[in-house]
């Protein structure tokens, strides 16, 4: 029996993975004042199309359920949190709100995405404003810190900035153009300039087209952007140089300016934002921006959003790739024994270091020593009940990362277990 494609089982590695993630994101979400909550996995569909139009139903999970709703699975936490703060009318402002689980999606899987995968997502509603996007990438470049994760940059543009550019080269104010050069915009960085030229060129003046990719690969400091082009006369340049003098004195320093990022969904109305490995070629690992159209669109004219998600199993994959090994993800002991004599022994150890917090395996199956190590290879530690070291109330303590052996007092452990198995030690 096979999954449908695109599907997978998170096996237990992967878990433990995940949920280290959502350990760091949590703490740094409660420090920035984040309320953390779960909206609905289940969404009407007409919810879910009010932040993307009709088209979405190509790219997600819908179906018709017993009470003939038309229903769908959320594809990201925006939408829900957007619906849940719209709907608060008596909600304090500004609202910091956080999220973390699994969203579905119905494109291609590709590596580090599935169609079922998990996110981690942050919303700030309320009035308009610099600092609230500001914060909103503070916490982005902390949490990335935090993760140990290293040549990570977060990628900054404006949507105004962009179309405005758009709209004085074409000389047009056709929102249709502006659509389709944003897409333009948005494959340069998966395609060639000569495949998106072909693309497009029959539709467009090449000339303006080429005019439109070169603009795009534009990135770098205020000052060096300012050295490339004459960006005084850009609609919202002064915007951008007031958000990066606020990240200057928050004390983040891994931005730029990259006029190459606009995001491609249409409810983006201003800031916007990805977070990149400069080393990798995973793509984007997080993304956000300011969306005041979208609580317009369910009915709140007087609060704006600014929010930003990332992708929890493409950021597994980067800290794969620069070989991050956390302590917390082998924090694990094995209490191991030589025969069935010995087993109700270890099965009382267990439990004591169990009662203590200390996770803790034991084999149940009475298996050989040898396949008990081979089972307990994971662990930081090991506990070996041996019969000569029994009858001196001892146990044999291993470290599983030197491979240096101790004996240890069984009254040690009964004791203070935590003093004995030190899981934080290097």
């Amino acid at each position: 029996m096979d999954l449908p494609r695109g599907m997978k089982d998170f096996e237990a590695a992967e878990h433990v993975n995940i949920e280290h993630i959502r350990s760091h994101f949590k703490q740094l979400s409660n420090l920035y004042g984040f309320s953390f909550m779960d909206p609905s996995p289940i969404e009407l569909l007409s919810v879910l199309e009010t932040k993307s139009g009709p088209a979405i139903r190509d790219e997600i999970y819908y179906f018709t359920d017993k009470g003939e709703r038309e229903v769908a699975l959320r594809f990201d936490f925006t939408v829900g949190l957007t619906r849940y703060a719209a709907s608060q009318k008596s909600m304090r402002l500004p609202a910091k709100i956080s999220s973390f689980g699994g969203v579905f999606r119905y494109d291609e899987p590709q590596k580090g995405r599935y169609r079922y995968f998990h996110q981690w997502d942050i919303e700030v509603y309320g009035k308009p404003g610099i600092e609230s996007e500001a914060e909103i990438i503070e916490f982005t470049s902390r949490l990335f810190d935090s993760l140990l994760l290293k040549d990570i940059t977060i990628d900054i543009n404006h949507r105004n900035l962009v179309e405005s550019y758009i709209n004085k080269t074409f000389d047009s104010q056709d929102p249709t153009l502006v659509a389709d050069i944003l897409r333009v915009i948005d494959k340069i960085q998966k395609k060639s300039k000569q495949d998106i030229l072909n693309e497009f060129n029959n539709r467009y003046d090449t000339d303006k087209l080429e005019k439109i990719l070169e603009f795009s690969q534009i990135k770098g400091s205020i000052k060096e952007v300012e050295e490339k082009i004459d960006a005084a006369n850009l609609v919202s340049w002064d915007y951008l140089k007031e958000l990066f003098t606020s990240l200057e004195n928050r004390g983040v320093s891994n931005v730029r300016i990259n006029f190459g990022i606009v995001r491609g969904l249409d409810y983006y109305s201003g800031t916007v934002f990805e977070v990149f490995d400069k080393n990798s070629t995973l793509g984007a690992l997080a993304g956000g921006g300011r969306y005041d159209s979208l609580t317009k669109a369910f009915g709140r004219e007087d609060i704006g959003a600014t929010g930003v998600a990332g992708g929890v199993e493409r950021i597994i994959l980067t800290m794969q790739e620069q070989k991050i090994i956390s302590d917390r993800l082998q924090a694990r002991v094995s209490v191991l024994y030589i025969n069935g004599e010995m087993q109700k022994v270890a099965m009382s150890i267990a439990s004591l270091l169990r009662l203590a917090n200390i996770p803790t395996n034991i084999d149940l199956a009475g298996k050989p020593l040898k396949k008990q190590m081979d089972q307990s290879a994971d662990s930081r530690f090991c506990i070996i009940v041996a019969p000569k070291e029994l009858e001196e109330g001892k146990v044999v303590l291993r470290d599983m990362k030197s491979g240096l052996e101790s004996k240890i007092e069984i009254e040690t452990i009964t004791d203070d277990p935590a003093s004995v198995i030190n899981l934080e030690k290097p």
